[in-house]
């Protein structure tokens, strides 16, 4: 359906990687079909999944749930510390943070894909009773590519019309390659991303996921950040870097709205309103 990679496919390779070596045939098929716990953390402010395969694999083998984490750790660390830091808590859970710079790279990811991939459209049926909702996904969208054109013209970011794709890297970190969006709206945005792409392309087993609802609360985030986050005036003087990199947010936005819309709620994807 999509172009996009998902973060939490990536943990699931990773994990399977690592367990592979000393890891009973029959388990790692069953880890393979991503049937292990693994669940993305709440906190805004950093991108955290858990895994629970420690927990499950302490089920039945001779070792102990810690023990096991602390093999899975070790193997992660050295082979993946670009990607995610990692650390083990008790009783077992496996913690991994993302990297700010495999952050930026992923974000960066989201500004050069084209959204709309020309795969089988995914419709959902709009009823009279959701039409405000779609309304307020569209107004999302549309509010996107106005203040990226808007942007276009001032200079402060290149774009390949008409599909509004960037054709320049967005300066996402700054000296200490730190990224430069900490407002907590910026990183309740970026949390939402993700979990729309990991919905997108490694949905739950149960594969029941209302694209309604997870257009609309990426949408809210989007217009909390847009409200909080200003980017021109003062902002655009002083901090030409920060307004770029929170337009690089718009771009990621708005292609991935326009997926949600086009591929997943078979509606129009509107530049203006």
């Amino acid at each position: 359906m999509s172009n996009y990679t998902a973060i939490k496919s990536l943990i699931y390779s990773y994990l399977v990687y690592a367990l592979s070596i000393d890891t009973l045939n029959n388990e790692l098929i069953s880890i393979e079909t991503k049937k292990f716990p693994l669940y993305k953390g709440r906190d805004n402010s950093r991108v955290l999944y858990i895994s629970g395969v420690a927990l499950r694999l302490g089920k039945s083998h001779n070792q102990t749930n810690l023990e096991i984490a602390s093999g899975i750790v070790s193997h992660l660390s050295a082979q993946r510390g670009d990607v995610f830091r990692v650390e083990i808590v008790p009783p077992g859970w496996i913690y991994l943070e993302l990297t700010h710079q495999f952050l930026a790279t992923w974000l960066q990811s989201l500004v050069v894909t084209n959204a709309g991939s020309g795969g089988e459209m995914e419709t959902s049926k709009i009823t009279k009773q959701n039409l405000s909702r779609l309304f307020t996904i569209q107004y999302a969208h549309a509010r996107c590519c106005s203040l990226l054109l808007l942007a276009h013209r001032e200079g402060l970011i290149k774009l390949k019309e008409p599909n509004l794709v960037s054709a320049e890297q967005i300066p996402w970190l700054n000296d200490e390659q730190k990224l430069r969006l900490s407002h907590p709206s910026e990183g309740r945005l970026i949390a939402e991303l993700v979990e729309v792409i990991d919905n997108l392309e490694c949905p739950d087993l149960s594969g029941a996921v209302n694209w309604e609802k997870v257009a609309l609360n990426l949408s809210q985030a989007f217009e909390a950040f847009w409200s909080q986050c200003r980017i021109w005036g003062k902002v655009k003087i002083s901090f030409p870097e920060l307004s770029q990199a929170r337009l690089g947010l718009v771009i990621a936005t708005q292609s991935v709205l326009r997926c949600l819309l086009v591929d997943k709620l078979g509606a129009v994807a509107p530049v203006e309103l």
